[in-house]
């Protein structure tokens, strides 16, 4: 029987030992001894390539996908902690710090949070190729030219006090007096992106006029004014104001957005949309409007739309100058050009 016994005790043993045969969901997955980062896996996966809106996107450029997570942000160029720079607050202009009483801080107010999102989007546009040294215009005939910014490249002006702007003039010179295809008599919010508004003698078929602008000039800034022809929709031209600050984010194109001296929607409400939008989105903002307050009838001509037209050069050492208003919106103007200048430099 001792034979018989042990080879049971040595079956017993053996069935003991065994492992059942597991399905294959259920199976152990064998690791590796080395471990894969996520960063290491995101290093290894191919860029994707940024989805355009419009505008040229020059061959082998290469970004994150351009959208924003949330409002001010911009997907894909926030660098990791270890690497962020402290940004720096904009610096103090060197000249006056007020015009017509009114603070530079307040016309063209700048947060550290702005700054540090001016200087992403510049790079975002740096890599897609666009031209450091050209802006654009986007807007209604308040935009219009000769009377908005032309001075700077006419070399109709004399900076006196404000002296120290001329590099800003120098950087975008050729851009000034350029009319573009992004301004148009009668602009809304909600056209700027209907192809029918196009200028067909520049525009390619289908495109809408600020694909058209970008294409053509391919700016690294966009002067946004809009809302002197937008009424009774407060919420709309919120809604279409917010796909043109995207848009530029999305392109690389740092967007200046620019309040108005009119109240067409007969409040000014659409001012305070256009404040509300460029702090949300963490933008510059050139709020023109408060500079207007200080002008007789806010610089207003009869139509209580635009600007009074005078055909005076900007001589801004004559104290008249300060009291017109394409003067001070030309000189407001070049001081948020000269914010920027000073950030992404």
């Amino acid at each position: 029987m001792k034979p018989v016994l042990l080879l049971l005790a040595f079956i017993l043993v053996s069935f003991a030992g065994c492992t059942p045969d597991l399905p294959m969901e259920a199976r152990p997955v064998a690791t590796s001894a080395v471990t894969t980062t996520a960063a290491d896996s995101a290093a290894d996966r191919p860029m994707p390539q940024v989805v355009q809106n419009g505008g040229p996107t020059p061959a082998g450029a290469g970004v994150a996908t351009a959208t924003t997570e949330a409002p001010g942000s911009v997907a894909g160029l926030n660098p990791s902690p270890e690497t962020t720079p402290t940004p720096e607050p904009s610096p103090t202009p060197p000249g006056p710090q007020a015009i017509n009483g009114v603070p530079l801080a307040s016309i063209v107010p700048m947060s550290d949070e702005t700054a540090a999102n001016v200087r992403a989007i510049y790079e975002r546009g740096r890599d897609l190729g666009r031209n450091p040294n050209a802006f654009s215009k986007l807007g209604d005939s308040t935009l219009l030219n000769p009377h908005f910014l032309g001075p700077f490249d006419s070399g109709e002006y004399n900076l006196g006090e404000f002296e120290y702007l001329r590099p800003t003039i120098e950087r975008w010179r050729g851009s000034f007096e350029r009319h573009g295809v992004g301004t148009h008599f009668g602009l809304h919010s909600w056209t700027v992106f209907d192809p029918m508004w196009a200028d067909p003698d520049w525009c390619l078929g289908g495109e809408h006029l600020l694909d058209c602008e970008v294409r053509l000039q391919n700016p690294s800034l966009l002067f946004v004014r809009l809302g002197s022809n937008d009424s009774g929709s407060p919420s709309g031209f919120r809604f279409n104001v917010k796909e043109v600050i995207e848009y530029c984010i999305d392109n690389g194109i740092i967007p200046i957005i620019g309040t108005k001296a009119d109240r067409f929607e007969g409040s000014n409400e659409n001012n305070e949309i256009l404040r509300e939008l460029a702090a949300d989105y963490r933008v510059p903002l050139w709020d023109f409007d408060l500079l207007a307050e200080t002008l007789p009838d806010r610089g207003l001509d009869d139509d209580r739309i635009h600007l009074v037209i005078e055909e005076l050069p900007h001589d801004y050492t004559a104290p008249d100058a300060f009291q017109r208003g394409h003067a001070m919106q030309d000189l407001s103007a070049l001081i948020a050009l000269d914010q920027i200048r000073r950030i992404i430099e």
